[in-house]
């Protein structure tokens, strides 16, 4: 089985050294007015390129910019958005992040492009094309507030693809060879499935040569495998943290899409092993017909950056013992 190493999402802006902390200092100074925004820019361009540089060296082959920009998974584009504002902290599913809810007013339309200009400055940094990252239009629909504009979850999620679809078009033109759409939300609401797969539908239209991934985590996902593999995506990343059972499920009934093996736990500074990584591959390699990648269960940014780092490194000597074992 081919293994492709890749990072799923965010990765740790702050780190312990003085260094690494200065996008933190640079926070506050904004924050009291003592750092204009160009200099501010600046600085996350320069962590940006950091973070990508970090997971090249730790043997990651498909990296991400690590969402250096984002202040959370939600607000970011919410941000972005006219008919829009954003409201106070909500806690993100069962993590102790928390993230500032949208509150939609009126029709939702851009106010320019947002993830392609971070698609560019990250690539630039690393010399090579990334994997691009967006939250997804259900879940985005989901931690929303509906006060006007639409009149029901599926209608908003819906308006959150059109508005996306762009953003997808556009990276697609930047040269991003894979653009994750992060859907946790649909594993807490898997009646909701046709309505994530029409926003789906969406987005698929102006993916052209890039690969749309649809990323679930913090939940079981093997409730909904065989729905989930039946949508308009090329590649399904699953956490299998949360699930026990989810090798043998795979290994029993196959895949239909690529997987990428979310076997890597982001939330947990153990460390993974033989022990506990390689059965799990010897279940699900025998029914996969195309390489997989082998991935954190989701967004690095749960842990301490030097444990991260230390992650990566440890998923890239898993998989190359792994491959020579197997030979």
């Amino acid at each position: 089985m081919e293994l492709i190493l890749a990072n799923t999402g965010s990765y740790p802006r702050v780190g312990d050294t003085p260094e690494q902390q200065r996008l933190r200092r640079a926070h506050h100074e904004r924050e009291q007015g003592q750092l204009g925004a160009e200099a501010f820019t600046r600085l996350q361009d320069e962590v940006t390129g950091e973070v990508v540089r970090e997971q090249l060296a730790a043997g990651v082959e498909l990296p991400t910019d690590g969402q250096i920009r984002w202040a959370d998974g939600l607000s970011y584009l919410a941000a972005n958005l006219n008919g829009v504002s954003v409201n106070g902290l909500l806690r993100f599913f069962d993590t102790n992040t928390y993230f500032r809810q949208p509150v939609v007013t009126g029709r939702l339309t851009r106010r320019g492009p947002l993830f392609s200009h971070d698609y560019r400055q990250a690539a630039r940094a690393a010399g090579r094309p990334l994997k691009a990252v967006l939250t997804g239009p259900y879940t985005m629909a989901r931690g929303s507030i509906l006060e006007g504009g639409y009149r029901s979850i599926h209608a908003l999620a819906l308006a959150y693809a059109a508005v996306l679809a762009q953003e997808v078009a556009e990276l697609a033109e930047e040269g991003a060879p894979v653009i994750q759409v992060d859907e946790p939300a649909i594993l807490r609401h898997r009646a909701d499935l046709a309505i994530l797969g029409e926003a789906l539908v969406v987005l698929a239209r102006g993916k052209g040569a890039a690969r749309l991934s649809l990323a679930t985590y913090f939940a079981d996902p093997v409730p909904v495998y065989d729905d989930l593999q039946e949508l308009t995506i090329d590649l399904l990343h699953l956490d299998f943290t949360y699930s026990p059972a989810l090798g043998r499920v795979i290994g029993e009934r196959g895949a239909s899409k690529a997987l990428s093996l979310g076997l890597i736990d982001a939330r947990n500074t153990r460390m993974e092993t033989r022990e506990t990584v390689f059965p799990v591959l010897d279940q699900v390699g025998r029914r996969l017909r195309t390489p997989a990648h082998l991935a954190p269960s989701a967004g690095l940014e749960y842990l301490p950056r030097d444990r991260a780092r230390a992650k990566l490194e440890a998923m890239r000597r898993l998989r190359d013992a792994y491959v020579g074992d197997r030979r």
